[in-house]
């Protein structure tokens, strides 16, 4: 669809009611700047889309009448979340308060507002279905979350996922189990040995903003993970299992353990995938699990440059060099070998990181990106 004209800026009231400026067009953030976004970069918000007001800042645009870029004397600035299978091209342009709280965990993608609707400067990147919000059935997940709670009534990650997971945080792979289809999620970790600055399951006391969710407080048996996910993978279509889930921390920690579960598994059933998302921290581990019968990894990073990654990973006893060893020794094992790549504009698109990027891609024989829209105030 073309534009007449770029979308008009939005602001909101503080009291959670948004308007357009129509004298200022919307603009785009790149690392410290703002620039006018082309007309492509432009989407009409997602299913599943939400808009922030963001406090304590005010947003920039450009003047209709003079072309000049100025700052929205009306309100607090507006800023998009855009949902999974979408990337965020541009940041949400604004200027912060000296005395702004710190945003929490989201991303703040820019938004703008034309012909009665909400625009977005994001790219679809995925074409998959299986996380779409319309894709999900209320009704059908509060049943098969019961059926799940009765058939496994002693099993604790089973109540964890569907109770907190599923039911508490709307968690798209949850749900997904809950209807018995594609994704089971396993998370098996309550410790971490990366110390992330943005992390989802845990905050310092002393930080402004708190978790998205509360982390994993058990450490699950092997026996608990093979009672569901076995019946799972034999019955479930496209089925795959994944350790490694945003309420836990680092699962290759559990390593011994997923090890002893996968190789229960196998030893059921042949069907589906055997998936791991980790930070890659200890190649030797990933190593053993190949041969219990992983066949997938999902490293998650917020760049291809070491210093970049330790800065914001703050790492304890592993490197980037080791990440990037667990995802050749998974191809090794023929296995699949993708990042989950948190995409920070005016970061991510600097040729800099184009080319330590594709350096990686080569030097792993990566199978897949998966581009996400990092989740942090900007200017934290």
């Amino acid at each position: 669809m073309s534009l007449a004209h770029s979308p008009y800026l939005l602001y909101s009231d503080g009291q959670g009611n948004i308007f357009e400026d129509t004298s200022l067009y919307a603009v785009g953030r790149a690392g410290w700047d703002a620039f006018p976004v082309p007309e492509e970069d432009w989407i009409v918000l997602p299913d599943g889309g939400n808009l922030y007001e963001l406090p304590g800042r005010k947003g920039i645009g450009i003047d209709v009448a003079t072309g000049e870029m100025r700052l929205c004397d009306k309100g607090w600035a507006v800023a998009a979340f855009i949902p999974p299978a979408h990337t965020g091209l541009w940041l949400a342009a604004y200027e912060t308060d000296a005395d702004a709280p710190t945003l929490p965990l989201f991303c703040y993608t820019a938004a703008g507002w034309y012909d009665n609707q909400f625009y977005v400067t994001a790219v679809r990147i995925e074409q998959d279905i299986r996380q779409e919000c319309a894709g999900y059935d209320d009704t059908k997940i509060k049943s098969g979350t019961q059926n799940l709670l009765e058939t496994y009534p002693h099993n604790r990650l089973v109540k964890h996922l569907m109770e907190n997971c599923c039911m508490t945080y709307n968690c798209p792979a949850a749900r997904n189990f809950s209807l018995s289809r594609w994704e089971c999620p396993v998370p098996t970790s309550p410790a971490c040995n990366a110390n992330c600055i943005g992390c989802i399951s845990f905050q310092p006391e002393e930080e402004q903003i708190v978790s998205t969710q509360d982390r994993l407080t058990f450490k699950p048996s092997a026996e608990e993970i093979v009672e569901f996910t076995v019946p799972h993978l034999m019955t479930a279509p496209y089925p795959i299992v994944s350790f490694g889930q945003g309420c836990e921390g680092e699962p290759l920690l559990m390593w011994e353990t997923i090890r002893e579960a996968i190789i229960e598994i196998r030893k059921h059933t042949d069907r589906g995938s055997i998936n791991i998302n980790t930070n890659g921290s200890r190649p030797e581990w990933v190593k053993a699990l190949c041969e219990a019968g992983l066949n997938s990894i999902r490293v998650s990073t917020n760049s291809a440059r070491k210093h970049i990654y330790e800065a914001y990973y703050r790492p304890n006893n592993y490197s980037f060099e080791d990440i990037v060893e667990s995802l050749k020794v998974v191809r090794s094992y023929g296995g699949w070998a993708s990042i989950n790549y948190f995409v920070f504009p005016g970061m991510t698109d600097s040729v800099e990181e184009y080319e330590a990027l594709r350096k990686l891609i080569k030097e792993t024989d990566l199978s897949m990106i998966q581009w996400r829209n990092f989740n942090i105030d900007p200017d934290w």
